[in-house]
């Protein structure tokens, strides 16, 4: 789906509205909740998470909703999906997850938003 990939909320809500089916990866084998993932679109990440969409999916690029976010510093989108049920510790490809991603990246916000989750899990607490 193009349109999430373009930021195209109105278009994404009609297709998903008209049972286009969230699940169909694009062209380049990326799901469509990856592709919003990357570039930050944080209304179409909801409403594709909304759709019954996984967010651990990995495609065929060996990467994760999440590791889409945290290479694109995109902040509300890790905190959505972590929220969602999102597994930090799931691995690229290369062998980074999440956390090892954002450290490398120089990504600090992203950093402390996975730092938090972690410890909240570690704790037992809920979201």
């Amino acid at each position: 789906m193009w349109a999430a990939a373009h930021g195209q909320i109105a278009v994404v809500e009609f297709l998903l509205q008209n049972g286009a089916d969230p699940h169909l990866l694009a062209k380049g084998r990326e799901s469509a909740l990856s592709l919003a993932c990357s570039k930050g679109y944080t209304d179409i990440v909801k409403m594709l998470i909304d759709c019954g969409v996984d967010v651990n999916e990995y495609d065929w690029n060996g990467g994760t909703p999440l590791l889409y976010a945290v290479h694109g510093n995109h902040v509300r989108c890790v905190e959505i999906l972590l929220e969602s049920g999102a597994d930090p510790t799931m691995e690229s490809d290369s062998g980074f997850n999440a956390m090892d991603m954002a450290v490398a990246m120089g990504h600090r916000n992203v950093q402390q938003v996975i730092e938090g989750h972690l410890l909240k899990l570690l704790m037992g607490i809920r979201e």
